[in-house]
C-alpha cells in the first residue's frame, strides 16, 4: 500500500509541473495578451522583390511616438479597432515646426499616367511625398498604390468618390466613404492609413460634429496652406510662378508649408512643373518631409 500511494504522489508531482510549464509556456494554448509585442502585417508578401518601406504602424497599443519623418498606417480598420475593443481615438503629440519645412501632396490620384511620372521624380531627387488616394481609381489601380507604399510615401485617404454631393449629405456618410476607401487600400497593402483630405477642403463642408467624429474615428485631417492653383487650366510656369509667389509672401508657413497639388487625370502640367518646384525648394533650403501625426495644422 505505501509503495502504492507512494507511486500516485510522484505521478501527482509530476502532472503538476507540467501542468505549471504549459500555463507558463509561450506555446500555451491561452488567449493572447494584447499588451504583448504586436505583430506587423504580412505586407512583405506584397514587397518580396524590393526593400522594405520604413514605416511605423499603429498597432493593438494605439501608441502615437515621434516618428521623425516616416509614413504612418494601422494595421487595423475602425471596424476592427471596435470589434476588438481597442483604442481608435489617437493621442496627442508635439506638432513637428522646422525651420523650413515642406510637405509636399497629392490628391485625387492614382492615375496610370500622371503618377508613374511623379514617383520617378521624386526618386531621382530623393524625397518623400503624400499621396491622398482616391479609393475609385485605387480600385482600378492597385498596382500605383504598392508602388508608392514601396516608395516610402505616405499615403492618405481622399474618401471613396469624391463627389461632394454624396460625401456631404452628413458626418455618417463622410465617414462611410473614409472607411470605405480605408477597406479598399487594406485589401491592397494589409495596412490603412491615418492621414485623410476633404476634397475642396473642410470649409463650406464641415460642421463641428464631423470634427467630432474624426477625433472619435482617429482619423488626421490635413489641409494645405500653399495651393498649386493646378485645379485650373494653367500651365506649367504659371504654376511655378504661384508656388513661388505664395511661399515668398508667407514666410509665416515657412515652419509647415503643405503644398498642394493633383496627381489625377488631366494634371500632366503638374508633372512638367514638378521638378521646377523641387529645385526651387532645395535651393532655398527646405526641408522635405511626409504627412504624418506630427504634422501640425496648415493654419
Amino acid at each position: 500500500m505505501l509503495k502504492k500511494y507512494g507511486l500516485l504522489s510522484i505521478i501527482g508531482i509530476i502532472f503538476l509541473i507540467v501542468l505549471i510549464f504549459l500555463t507558463s509556456s509561450p506555446l500555451s494554448f491561452a488567449v493572447p495578451n494584447i499588451e504583448e509585442a504586436p505583430s506587423i502585417p504580412a505586407t512583405t508578401q506584397l514587397l518580396e522583390k524590393g526593400p522594405q518601406p520604413d514605416v511605423y504602424y499603429f498597432t493593438e497599443v494605439n501608441d502615437v511616438i515621434p516618428t521623425n519623418n516616416k509614413p504612418e498606417y494601422d494595421i487595423f480598420t475602425v471596424q476592427e479597432r471596435k470589434e476588438r475593443q481597442l483604442a481608435a481615438e489617437l493621442t496627442s503629440i508635439e506638432p513637428y515646426y522646422g525651420n523650413k519645412t515642406i510637405y509636399l501632396t497629392f490628391d485625387d490620384g492614382p492615375d496610370p499616367e500622371n503618377t508613374p511620372l511623379i514617383l520617378a521624380i521624386l526618386q531621382e531627387n530623393n524625397i518623400k511625398a503624400t499621396f491622398f488616394v482616391v479609393g475609385t481609381e485605387v480600385s482600378k489601380h492597385p498596382e500605383l498604390v504598392k508602388q508608392i507604399y514601396a516608395a516610402g510615401h505616405a499615403i492618405g485617404n481622399h474618401t471613396y468618390n469624391h463627389i461632394y454631393r454624396e460625401l456631404y449629405q452628413s458626418p455618417a456618410t463622410y465617414i462611410e466613404q473614409l472607411q470605405h476607401n480605408d477597406e479598399l487600400i487594406k485589401n491592397i497593402l494589409n495596412v490603412r492609413p491615418r492621414i485623410s483630405r476633404a476634397p475642396g477642403g473642410t470649409i463650406g463642408h464641415f460642421t463641428t460634429e464631423y470634427w467630432k467624429r474624426l477625433k472619435t474615428e482617429g482619423y488626421i485631417e490635413v489641409g494645405w496652406n500653399i495651393s498649386s492653383g493646378d485645379a485650373s487650366n494653367a500651365k506649367a510656369d504659371a504654376l511655378i510662378q504661384n508656388i513661388i509667389s505664395q511661399t515668398n509672401k508667407n514666410t509665416f508657413l515657412w515652419s509647415h508649408a503643405i503644398l498642394l497639388m493633383h496627381d489625377g487625370r488631366g494634371h500632366s502640367e503638374t508633372v512638367k512643373a514638378l521638378p521646377s518646384i523641387i529645385k526651387f525648394y532645395k535651393e532655398q533650403g527646405f526641408e522635405f518631409r511626409v504627412i504624418n501625426k506630427a504634422t501640425p495644422p496648415a493654419w
